[in-house]
């Protein structure tokens, strides 16, 4: 599989960290698109090879497709990624992309819709629950089919920042072992 991030990696290391050792899903691939991120220092780390992207060849040319497909990817884990992912790359790898959205779809997603913007925006709504929810990738932001969601109460006294850590926590819980389950899954077909 390849992991696809854009930050500190957190998530991306959680992943690594499940899969170690597995008997046959192995984390071949860290596709980045900001030099100098976090994940690109886990991938020299944990020694993975790590693949810098430029946002023209991947909006307008071929998305990578070739370069993921020489390297053998098969599935695309999207882990605190924040680019839309282009058709090309969608169709290429239809219904082997899933991705991890802080909040309880089909509310807070969408364009702009990321990290803190996804707390404050679940916090002043007056909500009185959050948590994850884990889907397929399609052209949309945030659309494709809910595999998995997970809740969390959130307390008067949450901020943004308190409600971040409950829903890592439910991340980094849960993403992995989903992640597992649907790759078993589809390769028992």
């Amino acid at each position: 599989m390849a992991i696809f991030a854009s930050g500190a990696g957190s998530n991306a290391q959680n992943i690594i960290d499940h899969f170690r050792g597995h008997r046959s899903i192995k984390v071949g691939l860290i596709v980045c698109n900001k030099p100098g991120a976090g994940v690109t220092g886990i991938a020299e780390k944990e020694n993975i090879p790590c693949l810098l992207i430029e946002k023209e060849v991947f909006f307008k040319g071929s998305a990578y497709v070739e370069e993921l497909q020489k390297r053998r990817i098969d599935f695309i884990v999207l882990a605190g990624f924040l680019w839309k992912i282009p058709s090309a790359l969608v169709l290429a790898y239809r219904g082997r992309i899933i991705n991890i959205h802080p909040a309880l779809l089909p509310k807070y997603g969408g364009k702009g819709m990321y990290g803190m913007h996804v707390h404050r925006a679940v916090i002043e709504a007056g909500e009185t629950e959050s948590g994850i929810s884990i889907h397929y990738v399609d052209e949309l932001y945030d659309h494709g089919q809910t595999i998995f969601q997970a809740r969390c109460p959130i307390e008067r006294t949450d901020t943004p920042e308190s409600l971040a850590e409950k829903i890592h926590s439910l991340e980094h819980s849960n993403y992995p072992t989903i992640i597992e389950e649907v790759i078993d899954l589809q390769n028992q077909r």
